[in-house]
């Protein structure tokens, strides 16, 4: 097996992204670190063994065993002088990345055992596939990335997820979807039918984590969609309620005035 490589751009994506991945063949005693990385990295081993450091721990590994490596933690590891370790590995950065591996053991336990799983390998695979295309190379990439979070979560799920956690889920999943669909006539059992959960439930969830209703939520940021059109393009107050889900304009108006204090037109004139 040749070495490869591959690097992105981060700064496509703050969310979440791949930022390199690739795999080595590794010379007897090949060693690495000590080293603060600046992402989260999983090395999963082909073949061989060696040794991982971190946390003030020492892990000794083999063939389907995978460990992470996370940003501005000390790590070393080594390759066996007699049976040196290949291996893959799949690098990632963004906001979002530690929330995702949270609901993984990993992220405690640095270590896990996936064997000759065909789907965690697979998503390897295709990453280095997708670097031959000429095109959207980072939008694969994600796909691949996402599928692959997925399956860590799925095996080896975090029993200490907690349900605040997962209620907190919710509550940004809501979020998500009406910057999403806001100009369309979504209502709050659409939310909920997109979330699939109960109307009530989602409503309490709602309150509790950002002590508003989501419909006053909804409300407020239809307004405030509406005022970055009135400020910022020539749109007629019509098109600007029809923007923002409002099929009549003298309903979107009297709205407005109750949140804003002043008519769209008034608003306009202001800034």
């Amino acid at each position: 097996m040749q070495d490869y490589i591959f690097s992105n751009d981060f700064s496509r994506n703050i969310d979440a992204m791949i930022y390199t991945c690739g795999y080595e063949n590794c010379v007897p005693g090949h060693s690495y670190g000590p080293i603060l990385r600046n992402g989260y990295l999983i090395h999963y081993i082909l073949s061989g063994s060696g040794i991982y450091k971190a946390r003030g721990r020492i892990f000794r590994l083999k063939e389907g065993d995978a460990f992470l490596i996370c940003p501005g933690e000390l790590i070393y590891y080594r390759a066996d002088l007699k049976t040196p370790w290949s291996y893959t590995w799949i690098g990632m950065q963004g906001i979002k990345v530690r929330g995702y591996l949270e609901r993984t053991s990993l992220l405690e336990e640095l270590t896990v055992h996936y064997g000759q799983d065909d789907q965690m390998r697979l998503c390897h695979e295709k990453m280095f596939e997708a670097d031959k295309l000429p095109q959207n190379r980072d939008l694969i990439m994600n796909s691949i990335m996402y599928e692959y979070l997925f399956l860590l979560a799925r095996k080896f799920p975090n029993s200490q997820f907690s349900v605040h956690e997962k209620k907190s889920d919710y509550v940004e999943e809501a979020l998500k979807y009406i910057e999403a669909c806001y100009c369309d006539p979504i209502t709050i059992q659409d939310i909920a039918d997109h979330l699939n959960i109960n109307r009530s439930y989602l409503h309490r969830l709602f309150k509790a984590f950002t002590g508003m209703s989501i419909q006053s939520y909804l409300l407020d940021y239809r307004i405030r969609q509406a005022c970055i059109l009135l400020k910022n393009t020539s749109l007629s107050v019509r098109a600007v309620a029809h923007s923002v889900s409002y099929a009549d304009p003298l309903y979107f108006s009297r709205l407005f005035r109750q949140k804003k204090g002043v008519s769209p037109s008034e608003y306009r004139r202001k800034v």
